[in-house]
């Protein structure tokens, strides 16, 4: 599949040919643990043992890379298990991350509690500020920039193309978790990114009905010492284990399908959103990067198609009206997680965020974090206001 072709016609057709025995259009799930061989050693397309390799697998790995440009792509269980795949592989103890003051609380979880036990060292920096993100930097010590654009769940954004200047000049790779943009909406590879992580249980899947993660590294890490970051994922990631099963990979190839035509929908309604949240007196801050009074709005508008899905806001009236809010939905699903066809609401300082309180990345009480979906905004916005008029 070319690159010249178009976003849909890629995550449409990006490893996913007919079926060569029977031509079905849709690649088929491949549910088996092992694969019959030709005499020892005699792998049939390569495949062994489906930890290793399985083939739906390596259609949504083949698609996701096709998807974000880049030249090998891996599945795994979790978002997290990803994440985990890439710091095993690329750092080692005493090695130092950069890691962002607003970024998902399992992310910093994982850095603060798993990896920084095992040696890997970490600074915080506010990543919406290049000068911030050098000034974190220890000079050959630094070995990753993490990078999360918009960031979760203040939806603050990095400029890419200039933190992939400052990351590279003093020796460390870029990793950008693209999971708020989605490929469709940002291509960080393009803009200097040397790995793309996600976690596909969001948009890529859509459809709120299964986990997984995924990796893609760029064509080429022109960073010393990390050229061969692509080969030592992949030797992690079999021998770590934590791969996507067959029928959640297909789970997420479906979705990948319809990506395009989802998040122009999912964009659509969070402007409007976004017009009615700005409007009400019981909000007294909105965060969306398409508000012109967003703090890096520009940024987000060089690097970005449109401006996603994802809205948070502050109630007025402090932490107990946003809790209540939160409660008296009725449209909006209270739940955690994000990105699918139906639209979510969250408490992120109790929810999704509780494991950062008390640290640097604790968030505001009074936070609202809103994943609006794909049903008509209208009643969307009732919903909305009929919480906030008796709470705000």
């Amino acid at each position: 599949m070319s690159d010249e072709h178009g976003f849909s016609t890629r995550a449409i057709h990006a490893g996913q040919e007919a079926d060569a025995s029977t031509g079905a259009v849709v690649p088929p799930i491949y549910q088996v643990s092992t694969f019959k061989q030709d005499g020892i050693g005699g792998f049939r397309g390569g495949y062994e043992y489906s930890r290793s390799a399985n083939p739906t697998r390596t259609a949504l790995e083949e698609c996701i890379a096709a998807l974000e440009g880049g030249s090998r792509g891996f599945a795994f269980a979790s978002g997290l298990a990803g994440q985990d795949c890439v710091v095993r592989s690329l750092l080692v103890p005493g090695d130092h991350v950069v890691v962002p003051s607003d970024a998902y609380g399992g992310t910093y979880r994982y850095i603060n509690r798993v990896a920084r036990p095992g040696g890997i060292e970490h600074s915080i920096a506010r990543i919406s500020d290049v000068d911030a993100v050098r000034a974190a930097i220890q000079p050959g010590h630094t070995k990753m920039v993490w990078v999360e654009t918009p960031t979760n769940p203040l939806l603050g954004v990095a400029d890419i193309e200039a933190i992939a200047e400052v990351a590279h000049a003093a020796g460390a790779v870029l990793v950008v978790d693209n999971t708020f943009a989605t490929a469709y909406l940002q291509n960080p590879i393009a803009l200097g990114a040397d790995i793309v992580t996600h976690s596909t249980t969001k948009y890529s899947g859509g459809h709120s009905d299964v986990v997984g993660g995924a990796v893609v590294t760029a064509p080429e890490i022109s960073v010393a010492g990390m050229e061969d970051a692509e080969e030592r994922i992949a030797f992690h990631q079999n021998s770590i284990g934590g791969v996507a099963g067959p029928f959640d990979s297909w789970l997420t190839l479906r979705g990948l399908k319809t990506l395009a035509v989802r998040m122009e929908r999912h964009c659509d309604n969070a402007e409007k959103v976004v017009d009615f949240l700005t409007g009400h007196d019981g909000v007294s801050q909105v965060f969306y990067p398409g508000l012109e009074s967003h703090h890096n709005h520009d940024v987000a508008a060089r690097q970005m198609k449109r401006f996603g899905g994802m809205v948070s806001f502050r109630m007025r009236k402090g932490e107990d009206a946003a809790v209540k809010a939160c409660a008296a939905v009725q449209l909006w699903t209270l739940g955690e997680s994000l990105g699918g066809v139906e639209s979510l609401i969250e408490h992120p300082a109790r929810m999704t965020h509780a494991s950062v309180a008390g640290t640097e990345l604790e968030v505001p009480g009074d936070l609202i974090r809103l994943s609006v979906g794909i049903e008509d905004v209208d009643d969307l916005i009732a919903d909305l206001q009929e919480a906030l008029d008796i709470h705000g």
